[in-house]
């Protein structure tokens, strides 16, 4: 029978790992520390990341400006942020396993819901990133050649438009917003707080209406502040997986 110790869902900041998909109560309690750590170093990495690219790359406002202002600036501190850059693709390549090891807590149908689109927001996102590093630095090389300037700035907007806009944003906004409310609804199963369950689903909102910024331009703000929340909900989130309570049985 359960013990004393088993807690009703959203009781207490903890996660039970007394649920079915757990073969061993261990192998739960690994799963779920290892994804509270998955996500806890996403979160701080995307925050480093954010951080630092708007202070030397005037990041992401500097992608209205002019190609060549962006590819200027881009050259002034090209190794900071190509470094700052991988930062981002790192924290996003998180949710590949943090998805994985979430699903495999939650198990049946809604676990592997969760593996494959933590996967999938996650390739999305660093195939988007990756550009700043494998093609921005040939093309901004290449712009410095008068002879090659012209076809330089419209390689940048067509690859810009390619995996930045339509993979690395579109895309990666609808899938990390789906990704969370499925990681809530998981959770929430397991104990997740409601506060926190409310929290994650209103950031999951906030990032999906970067959807809409190419046709509503206000949405951008929106969305940026859906990542602040985001972030914060990460680390919590993290915290309650890693501290879970080991659930006993007698």
């Amino acid at each position: 029978m359960t013990s004393r110790n088993a807690q009703t869902p959203g009781s207490d900041t903890t996660i039970s790992t007394n649920f079915p998909g757990a073969t061993r109560d261990s192998t739960a309690r690994r799963d779920a520390r290892l994804a509270g750590g998955a996500l806890g170093l996403a979160a701080l990495l995307a925050i480093a990341g954010f951080t630092a690219l708007g202070s030397i790359f005037q990041y992401p406002q500097i992608l209205a400006e002019p190609v060549d202002d962006i590819l200027a600036l881009y050259r002034a501190h090209q190794g900071a942020v190509m470094f700052w850059f991988g930062v981002l693709a790192v924290s996003a390549g998180l949710m590949a396993p943090a998805g994985i090891w979430i699903g495999r807590l939650a198990a049946g149908r809604l676990g592997r819901a969760v593996a494959v689109v933590g996967v999938a927001a996650a390739l999305v996102q660093v195939v988007g990133l990756q550009r700043w590093l494998t093609i921005v630095p040939g093309i901004s090389a290449a712009a410095l050649d008068p002879a090659r300037h012209a076809a330089a700035v419209e390689s940048f907007s067509r690859w810009h438009t390619i995996l930045g806009k339509a993979i690395g944003e579109t895309l990666g906004y609808a899938l990390t917003a789906t990704f969370t409310v499925l990681v809530v609804v998981a959770l929430r199963r397991l104990g997740l707080p409601r506060w926190l369950a409310v929290t994650g689903v209103a950031a999951a909102v906030l990032i999906a209406t970067g959807v809409v910024i190419p046709v509503v331009a206000a949405a951008s703000l929106s969305n940026f502040a859906g990542y602040v929340v985001w972030c914060l909900w990460l680390l919590a989130v993290a915290v309650i997986l890693i501290r879970g309570r080991r659930a006993a049985t007698a």
